[in-house]
């Protein structure tokens, strides 16, 4: 930057000059525009969506923390909430289990409790109404016909654009999608025979293949 003449008067033009030749980055940047704070945070939200953003909420994100309060691990379950949805196979305490084995667990919290399990941080990142974990043959289109999304593949691209990228054709198995509104009551899916993967429904002309990549992050899910 080129230094400024040796007096305490500098000519407001001259300042002007000097200021130019300031590099970019030296500069404020512009402020957000309103409303552009997202929920959720891309940080979190590139993986682990949404657990890792509700862990990082419940418990500064330590998976293995246990203060005393009474709520243990990522997810702060409450002990007997552990212990009536299968927790005790993985480990004594949510807080010794591994971060996997809290998610499996917390998945069964969400379909019994729904997002209400963590109240203040499910409404943090808009959490609410039903979910959807991808399986193998899973597309945009074939999930939302099943729940008979308002707004089709479309909409449920647009709830979880967060996760899954501006590209609607690539989903990861294991990802957690939030479904929006439907049309009217869910159709309930017939459950895959362990160890089988769901046959890909044929695409509809106008909507995307949303091909399934290979197994991405390990299952997710709620708590207490």
């Amino acid at each position: 930057m080129p230094q400024l003449p040796q007096t305490s008067h500098v000519p407001a033009a001259l300042l002007a000059v000097l200021l130019a030749f300031c590099p970019t980055d030296a500069r404020a940047a512009p402020p957000p525009a309103p409303g552009s704070a997202a929920a959720p945070a891309a940080g979190c939200a590139a993986t682990q969506w949404p657990w890792n953003c509700l862990a990082e909420c419940e418990s500064g994100g330590d998976w293995h923390i246990n203060t005393g309060n009474g709520y243990y691990g990522g997810l702060q379950f409450w002990h007997p909430t552990w212990v009536e949805h299968g927790g005790l196979a993985y480990a004594p305490r949510a807080d010794l289990a591994t971060r996997a084995e809290q998610i499996k667990v917390a998945e069964k919290v969400l379909a019994n409790q729904g997002w209400k399990a963590w109240p203040a941080c499910s409404k943090r990142y808009r959490l609410s109404g039903r979910v959807h974990v991808v399986r193998a043959g899973d597309t945009l289109a074939s999930i939302a016909r099943r729940y008979r999304v308002k707004g089709g593949w479309k909409a449920l691209h647009r709830a979880n654009a967060a996760v899954i990228g501006s590209d609607p054709h690539r989903i990861r198995t294991g990802t957690t999608l939030v479904v929006p509104a439907a049309k009217g009551q869910p159709v309930p899916a017939a459950p895959a025979a362990k160890g089988e993967p769901v046959p890909a429904a044929p695409a509809v002309e106008g909507q995307p293949a949303g091909a399934v990549t290979a197994a991405g992050s390990s299952a997710r899910t709620p708590h207490r």
